[in-house]
């Protein structure tokens, strides 16, 4: 389709960015949004958070989220669900490159950690509107 995007777009901007905005769904319905600190690699995203928090109960409850990017002039909008990891479960990878990324150790024994798979993801790039604007689904 012409202005639309390639998938490393949208790729490079979830890897690069330091903070992201993870909303999720309270059980009155009403969305829950914070910051977390996480990783985007093979597809997913990979954050972890205390277990009484507000996020991490929402997930338990409903697992459907949105993670995205913080440049919202680039932005990238990731619709999913996550799903909390058991330890074996967590790509070696993704231990490597949280600890590159942020100096600090991604510890389960500390907070779940959770995966999102994404079922669409769009692409709003400011500069390219319209034409850059983008949508890639997943099954």
């Amino acid at each position: 389709m012409k202005g639309s995007l390639p998938w490393d777009w949208a790729c490079n901007r979830l890897t690069s960015s330091h903070n992201y905005l993870l909303t999720t769904v309270r059980p009155d319905s009403c969305p829950h949004t914070m910051v977390v600190w996480g990783i985007w690699s093979d597809n997913a995203f990979y954050f972890s958070t205390g277990s009484t928090t507000r996020k991490a109960r929402n997930l338990g409850a409903n697992p459907n989220c949105i993670v995205c990017n913080e440049n919202i002039d680039e932005a990238v909008i990731v619709e999913g669900q996550a799903r909390q990891l058991s330890v074996a479960e967590i790509p070696e990878a993704a231990f490597v490159l949280y600890q590159k990324k942020y100096g600090w150790k991604l510890d389960p024994e500390t907070g779940p950690v959770f995966k999102v798979t994404p079922r669409v993801v769009f692409a709003m790039p400011e500069k390219l509107f319209p034409a850059g604007a983008t949508r890639w689904l997943f099954s």
